[in-house]
């Protein structure tokens, strides 16, 4: 950035993978009181900064990840309150996503071999006399405490080696070394668009215990993302070790899931009382193995007795929760709660499928699912408006190809051949498409498609490029309805239902979002151009797909996308409604879709008049299904309908997560359909009130803090009537709908009405 004129130092000495910088200067005198005083901060890895001893935020492992490449972003922070006539600056450098490892090749590095830090404080007098201190040649680099760190393998410190007095005025140190300025013209810098990570809340164990094998255990009653506060007191020198792992096992941690990530903090005691926080790295967990407590099982207990000893910090991307639901259903209860935390393990910088094994990738598919459901559940706006950013950076340095994972780091894995040569494909390269509409939607902010379009557009017009003669996407590798219930535990893409009908369905869908964006933008030429295409997918998808009202492949999944997405007239759309309801219903009401056809298997329903089928969906306890996991006692969203059997046991497949959002894409019905909370306009200027009731639910509440404030709906029924209360907040207006009424209009404010029994039967037939 022009405004910036520091540099990017690295240290001349290694230093363990985590040093430390250092710079000093004095105030210029003769200029008044400080008025303010900003600092600029970014790494190439991640960095923590220090102001005369202080923490300069509360922010975590920034600048995050983005598409180091093209895009390395900084923080602004105020520290007025922290400089003095004499300011030490330092930084805590970690090797974060950028020289850590990541994916399951075990490799790291990808992006460079050297860490580096940059700093630029800017000091504004009161006479307005501007001085600038940054990083340069003259900085001086030191080791940390930190011996080791990794996100995917966890983080060493050594209490022995703490040591503040690198931060205050006149040090020096014979274990310090020079640094020296990295090339770098400061042009990728550009400045956070999403909200960085931060600490969200603590826990305390729940239960401490020894397994059959002798090891301690520790519960935290919820699988979460983040690492453990540990306070601890015993001989200098010794170690305490603590591995991490969502689930037990034959009562044993269940580290198989993890595959090659370590997920363990090593500390080494300083003979007084430690505290450590391993800010260097994250987990997926919920259970802790901790080995070399001081006193054993007994040791640690009676510290957690004390209220001190083990503390998890659950930590996210810094959002704010918006959306909220809840039913007289407990297991639905559950069910939403763990999409809400599955969604904020998840957002750490990156939307990401898992945040435990060797992988914790953004993978597009994941969020091409959900993101109608994370737009609702907290503000994901500027967030996935800085994804995005990197995703068009990907796409546009890729000849157009939306890539598997944003950032890409697989294009420079050698041994990534599992899915072929890597391409456009379907559900997962719509992201670029799905994401910003769904963005769009939930919040009415034109940016987000002006941003987007041209990788929109990109997007469209590469996947027509890849159609067949016959004007279908019937080639190349495709994921498809990825993680099908009954594919093979060890073949995830092996699913029901026809990949090449999924993506001829997921790009009529995109044709017609990218067309809806153009008219929504004023750009006519471009509406007719994917209007048409459209069209042609429609004509092509009824000439090849489409047999005597059957959907080749007959399964729920390409039912359910061609219902949802409007590419059926009106009697091949009541048929697929009726062989979809068949479908189900066959199935004994257990879920048969996987990554494509599980956010729209109950709208399919719902919208051809199958509302009692979709309750009785959404109600099932048996494998597979939604509330299976519920009642195995999860907390999380699975990656598997079944990543844990009825026995006990993990699922023998390689790839098995606890905490993955995607598969949590139904609570978007719940808040519209279930809850009857939905925009009519983007941004809710007009909002839908048209719960609809069914199964065996009494009530169900919905709220949500839209741009106009908050709207909420909520509706009992008792005495063979459907009670309902809504709240329209200012500058917004609400339509009622309620089957067998006509439409209501409602202003702002709080409104109470009642409907007959008939209304209710009519809703669930």
């Amino acid at each position: 950035m022009s405004t910036l004129h520091s540099r990017f130092i690295a240290p001349a000495a290694e230093f363990d993978g985590a040093p430390l910088l250092r710079g000093e200067f004095r105030l210029e005198e003769g200029h008044g009181e400080v008025e303010s005083a900003a600092l600029f901060l970014s790494a190439l890895g991640v960095v923590e900064a220090f102001v005369n001893g202080v923490r300069a935020s509360e922010d975590l492992l920034t600048p995050g990840w983005s598409s180091y490449e093209w895009r390395v972003r900084y923080a602004e922070l105020d520290v007025t309150d922290l400089v003095g006539p004499t300011t030490v600056l330092g930084l805590a450098l970690g090797n974060g996503w950028y020289r850590g490892r990541l994916t399951w090749s075990g490799g790291s590095a990808f992006y460079g071999k050297e860490l580096a830090g940059f700093a630029e404080l800017k000091v504004r007098f009161a006479d307005g006399h501007e001085q600038v201190f940054g990083t340069d040649g003259s900085w001086t680099a030191g080791p940390s405490a930190t011996t080791a760190n990794d996100l995917y393998d966890g983080q060493s410190i050594d209490a022995r080696a703490y040591d503040d007095a690198w931060l205050a005025p006149g040090f020096a140190s014979p274990e310090w070394a020079g640094v020296h300025e990295l090339e770098d013209d400061l042009a990728r810098l550009e400045p956070y668009v999403g909200p960085p990570v931060r600490r969200q809340q603590e826990l305390v164990p729940v239960k401490v215990w020894e397994s059959p094998s002798g090891k301690v255990l520790v519960d935290f009653g919820q699988n979460l993302v983040g690492w453990v506060r540990t306070e601890v007191t015993g001989p200098e020198g010794s170690v305490v070790v603590l591995r991490h792992a969502e689930v037990l096992e034959h009562d044993e941690l269940g580290t198989r899931p993890l595959r090659s990530a370590e997920a363990t903090d090593r500390f080494t005691l300083s003979g007084g009382a430690d505290v450590f926080e391993p800010t260097f790295t994250f987990h997926g967990f919920r259970y802790v193995e901790v080995e070399g407590w001081p006193g054993g099982l007994e040791g640690l207990k009676a510290a957690v007795s004390a209220g001190s000893g083990l503390t998890a910090v659950v930590v996210s991307s810094d959002l704010r929760r918006i959306g909220r639901f809840e039913t007289s259903e407990p297991l639905v209860n559950r069910l939403h709660e763990n999409a809400v935390w599955g969604m904020r393990g998840n957002f750490v910088d990156v939307p990401t499928d898992c945040p435990q094994r060797d992988e914790r990738l953004g993978w597009t598919g994941d969020i091409a699912a959900f993101a109608p459901s994370a737009c609702f559940l907290f503000d994901s706006r500027d967030f996935l408006r800085d994804w995005l950013r990197d995703l068009a950076l990907e796409q546009e340095h890729q000849d157009g190809m939306v890539p598997y994972v944003v950032p890409d780091v697989l294009k420079y894995v050698e041994n990534h051949k599992e899915f072929g040569a890597p391409d456009t494909t379907a559900l997962w390269s719509d992201a670029s498409v799905w994401v910003p509409w769904a963005v769009w939607q939930a919040y009415g902010d034109r940016r987000v498609l002006e941003e987007a379009f041209p990788s929109m557009t990109s997007h469209a017009r590469r996947v027509r490029g890849k159609l067949s003669e016959n004007g279908l996407w019937d080639t190349g590798f495709q994921f498809g309805d990825w993680l099908d219930p009954d594919a093979p535990p060890h073949a995830p893409a092996e699913a029901k239902a026809d990949t090449g009908v999924v993506a001829a369905l997921c790009a009529y869908r995109t044709a017609d979002l990218v067309a809806q964006t153009a008219a929504v933008l004023g750009d006519p030429e471009a509406e007719a151009e994917f209007r048409e295409m459209a069209e042609e997918m429609r004509a092509a998808f009824t000439r090849h797909c489409l047999h005597d009202g059957v959907i080749e492949s007959d399964c729920t999944t390409v039912y359910a996308l061609a219902i949802v997405f409007g590419i059926l007239g009106g009697a091949d759309r009541e048929f697929a409604g009726r062989r979809l309801a068949e479908l189900v219903e066959a199935s004994g009401y257990r879920i048969s879709t996987g990554f494509a056809g599980t956010p729209f298997v109950t709208d399919a329903l719902t919208a051809t008049g199958h509302l009692d089928t979709a309750y009785r969906l959404l109600l099932q306890t048996e494998n597979p299904s939604w509330l299976y996991p519920v009642t195995m006692g999860a907390t999380t969203i699975w990656e598997r309908w079944d990543s844990m059997l009825p026995d006990g046991t993990i699922n023998p497949g390689e790839m098995t997560s606890f905490n993955h959002y995607a598969l949590g894409a139904v609570v978007d019905w719940l808040h519209r359909t279930v809850g009857g909370l939905a925009p009519l306009e983007p941004g809710y200027r007009r909002i839908l009130i048209a719960p609809q009731p069914g199964g065996s639910l009494e009530w169900a509440e919905t709220s949500l803090e839209t741009p106009h404030g908050l709207a909420s709906v909520r509706w009992e029924v008792a005495d063979e009537k459907l009670h309902l209360t809504a709240v329209v907040p200012e500058g917004a207006e609400a339509v009622l709908r309620l089957a067998g009424t006509d439409d209501e209009i409602l202003g702002a404010g709080s409104h109470k009405r009642e409907a007959a029994r008939s209304v209710l039967e009519t809703n669930a037939n």
